[in-house]
């Protein structure tokens, strides 16, 4: 078992993410990120087996700070609309708030084959788990539809966040900041797209 803790191993994961983001995954070497580290080569096998090893640990630090995070956000708010709401609106604030990460999340981790292969993402699935929870509550109160499928919604509500998130960090130029982003992808989730029959600008359902 390696040694995941200690103040040698959190300055290698943050090495990893500048070089990550500044290099790319494939580009970058372990010894840049143990140059970055102020660390010896051999010093990262002593915590790591290999780059995607530290891709991965780098990741799985990430998301037990976000899934804290989110979960803490989403129990400030009692109804279950603006738990949702407050899903969108935290999860695209974290790209304003670690643009290093965000990067890497999006984009460098789809090139390791290990990460898309043969990684149990069980925080990532906990994340994912907490739209359904969101969503099979909110179908229980009669607020949400009765024919919602939660798994479904999770993936879809996600999938929307996560490829503004993309857009977000491979773009360079915006028309729109987050909050209107989250507040749109929101909107489309909780009351569709499809307007009233009669042309009424009142929304149906919520």
């Amino acid at each position: 078992m390696k040694n995941r803790n200690g103040e040698k191993y959190f300055r290698i994961i943050n090495a990893a993410t500048k070089v990550f983001a500044r290099k790319g995954f494939f580009h970058a070497k372990v010894s840049d990120i143990a140059r970055e580290a102020q660390v010896a080569d051999g010093t990262i096998y002593l915590y790591f087996n290999n780059k995607d090893d530290i891709l991965i640990s780098l990741f799985e630090e990430q998301m037990k700070a976000v899934l804290e995070n989110m979960i803490e956000q989403i129990a400030a708010e009692k109804d279950a609309v603006k738990k949702i709401e407050k899903f969108a609106l935290t999860h695209l604030k974290l790209i304003e708030l670690n643009k290093n990460m965000a990067e890497i999340i999006q984009v460098e981790l789809r090139q390791s084959g290990k990460f898309m292969k043969e990684y149990k993402n069980e925080k990532f699935l906990q994340y994912l788990n907490l739209i359904q929870t969101l969503s099979k509550t909110a179908r229980n109160q009669g607020i949400f539809r009765k024919d919602i499928i939660p798994d479904i919604a999770k993936r879809a509500f996600f999938g929307a966040l996560d490829e503004m998130s993309r857009f977000w960090v491979l773009s360079s130029y915006k028309k729109y900041d987050i909050e209107t982003a989250a507040k749109q992808i929101s909107e489309y989730f909780l009351r569709g797209l499809v307007a009233n029959p009669d042309g009424s600008t009142k929304r149906p359902g919520l």
